[in-house]
């Protein structure tokens, strides 16, 4: 049974989202703010992370940014808030998915599902995508990457890196010197049951080369070609 913590500060819907979840076979707790929210996260034993964006003594923002590279597990943000910018932002600190609310609870069970399954099929397999992967271990420049390991090392030095990061990072390095467009890396990593834009291909880019590039500003290896997508270059 998978265990899913929920922070969120209106009891209200986070008794929605537990009853909803709970009735579909999950575990799960509830925290009123981000303060409790670190402190489940910290005793560990959870297999997804539902946060609210506003809430007090730490916002789901703050948690999804501290906790990211420590635990790998889906994070959902759950928002009252429509801008884009938000949206961004989240996915920018690492986070998976994101939901609006007012929300049909049925979509959010379907969203925690879908986060579920893909992180087991990514454990299973030892590999995020097996039919674009041709080596076990890639090597460039100053680069390591263990396919099969989920392993990231840049000047030998491990990176840690979301699921959707690596998977991205994978499949352009075992593509070189290819052009893609955003909607098609958007297609080829994330599918077309996510709910979700281009937008979020150029976030985890940031995110990479911000990993990966001596200089983020000025890319060594995966270079922005404008009005046409991303190139990872050899």
């Amino acid at each position: 049974m998978s265990k899913i913590l929920i922070a969120e500060d209106d009891m209200v819907i986070a008794e929605i989202e537990k009853d909803y979840l709970e009735i579909n076979g999950f575990e799960v707790d509830v925290v009123p703010d981000g303060t409790a929210a670190l402190e489940a996260i910290k005793a560990g034993g959870y297999d997804l992370l539902l946060l609210d964006v506003m809430m007090p003594g730490c916002s789901g923002f703050d948690i999804c940014k501290r906790v990211r590279d420590t635990i790998d597990i889906p994070i959902l943000m759950v928002t009252a808030k429509t801008e884009s910018f938000d949206k961004i932002r989240g996915l920018g600190f690492g986070a998976d998915d994101y939901i609006t609310k007012p929300f049909d609870p049925a979509e959010l069970v379907a969203r925690v599902k879908s986060h579920l399954a893909r992180y087991e099929r990514i454990k299973q397999d030892g590999k995020p995508n097996p039919k674009n992967e041709k080596d076990e271990e890639l090597i460039i420049g100053d680069l390591r990457i263990l396919t099969k390991g989920w392993k990231v090392y840049v000047k030998g030095k491990e990176c840690k890196f979301a699921n959707r990061e690596f998977e991205l990072l994978v499949f352009l390095a075992n593509n070189p010197n290819i052009v893609f467009s955003k909607d098609t890396l958007f297609e080829r990593i994330w599918g077309y049951d996510y709910v979700g834009d281009s937008t979020t291909v150029a976030v985890h880019i940031n995110r990479i080369r911000e990993k990966i590039e001596e200089d983020p500003g000025n890319p060594h290896y995966i270079e922005t070609v404008w009005g046409a997508g991303y190139r990872f270059n050899i």
